[in-house]
């Protein structure tokens, strides 16, 4: 199966600073407050308040058929989940988690191809989503591309330093400096 793999992850690293256009004030704060640990917020606070967002839509209905789809997937209801979330990309595209939402769905179906597509679109929308970045990570480890996975795990740490599995996943990925001897 032939992956962009490089195209995907030149996205991620030229994209995973920086906001989305007119992305909300509340938004930029919490990823500071992340990086820059100056909340008395504790830090998984601030991650459900940045994910909170991503999942809210000024439609109400939408936002429920999201939350409908994200309840299939957990159940592994995964034919009524994609149905769900096919029905909202069309509906809200410019919505980065309905986008990022499929990513997952397909890469839980090993459908590894469509989910890095619906992973570019999520960046595309919200160049900051650590989720879709870790995910797209954890498609590279699957397909052995193993530089191309710690990078994109670097890219959501520097985005979110306090997910400490990727933090954990990338300490076993990368070598251990080399022991100087006297």
């Amino acid at each position: 199966m032939d992956l962009p793999v490089a195209e995907t992850l030149k996205q991620i690293l030229n994209g995973a600073c920086t906001a989305p256009a007119g992305i909300a004030t509340r938004l930029d704060r919490l990823f500071q407050s992340l990086q820059q640990g100056t909340s008395t917020q504790p830090a998984h606070e601030i991650e459900d308040e940045i994910w909170a967002i991503w999942t809210s839509h000024a439609d109400p209905a939408l936002e429920a058929r999201l939350q409908r789809a994200i309840s299939g997937i957990a159940r592994r209801r995964f034919a009524e989940a994609e149905q769900v979330l096919d029905e909202l990309v069309r509906a809200a595209p410019h919505w980065a988690e309905a986008w990022n939402k499929r990513a997952t769905l397909l890469y839980l179906q090993q459908r590894d191809a469509e989910s890095i597509a619906d992973i570019r679109a999520t960046l595309q929308l919200e160049p900051r989503h650590f989720g879709a970045i870790c995910g797209f990570g954890q498609i590279c480890l699957r397909h052995g591309e193993t530089a191309a996975a710690v990078s994109a795990f670097g890219a959501a740490l520097q985005l979110n330093p306090h997910l400490d599995s990727v933090r954990a996943m990338l300490g076993e990925l990368e070598p251990p400096p080399p022991t100087r001897l006297n």
